[in-house]
């Protein structure tokens, strides 16, 4: 099964490889929005600095979201997903390769630039460790929840404002306790407790969409 998963990983990854857009336009929107933002209020540090760690957040999920609707989409249209669900492995497993190929090109970069991003917002220097590894936590439990309805849309005709619809609301536990962590952090509060909860949230996600996804694109 190990070796579906990767033959699944690396075949994707080759495939986006191909298409570099499909990589850049999460983050160029990822860094337009947070770049626009002191445009459209205001560009004081006193202003920006408490308000940096729900910016990034936000600005994180909307790049999500932005990627999601071709999790399955392509494989559905060009008749390889029907193929790769008839394998003699499990559903779940397929699904947590596209999620993994997802966090891959969407997640996981956001991570990274955070750091510069947060400098923009003149986050703390001390709260930056805090921001990334929240990010690290909370953006494979966005791939996740997000896998959830990218199956239930794939084969509906303009189904990216559904997709919104659907995943929203399990979006904003994770938005809500992943900037709390770092505001507690800019405060020189702890942040066990928040960075706890973001890791109940991935262990969760875990054990429950890769089935319910698989169900859905069964269906």
């Amino acid at each position: 099964m190990m070796a579906f998963v990767m033959a699944i990983v690396k075949r994707d990854l080759l495939l986006i490889l191909r298409q570099p857009a499909d990589i850049l336009n999460p983050l160029v929107f990822f860094i337009l929005v947070v770049a626009l933002f002191p445009l459209g209020v205001s560009p004081e540090a006193s202003i920006l600095a408490p308000t940096a760690a729900g910016i990034v957040w936000v600005a994180a999920m909307l790049a999500t979201l932005l990627s999601l609707e071709l999790m399955f989409k392509l494989d559905h249209e060009d008749g390889s997903l029907e193929q790769l669900l008839l394998a003699p492995y499990p559903g779940w497993s397929l699904v947590l390769a596209k999620v993994l190929v997802h966090w891959l090109i969407s997640g996981l970069p956001l991570v990274l630039l955070s750091p510069l991003i947060a400098s923009m917002l003149f986050l703390p220097l001390h709260a930056l460790p805090t921001l990334m590894l929240s990010l690290l936590i909370g953006t494979p439990t966005l791939s996740l929840f997000g896998a959830i309805g990218a199956a239930l849309v794939t084969g509906v005709r303009g189904g990216g404002m559904l997709l919104t619809i659907l995943i929203l609301p399990l979006y904003v536990p994770v938005i809500i306790f992943g900037a709390a962590s770092v505001a507690a952090a800019v405060q020189g509060m702890p942040i066990d407790g928040y960075i706890a909860i973001l890791g109940a949230m991935l262990v969760f996600a875990l054990m429950i969409t890769p089935w319910a996804s698989s169900a859905a694109l069964k269906l």
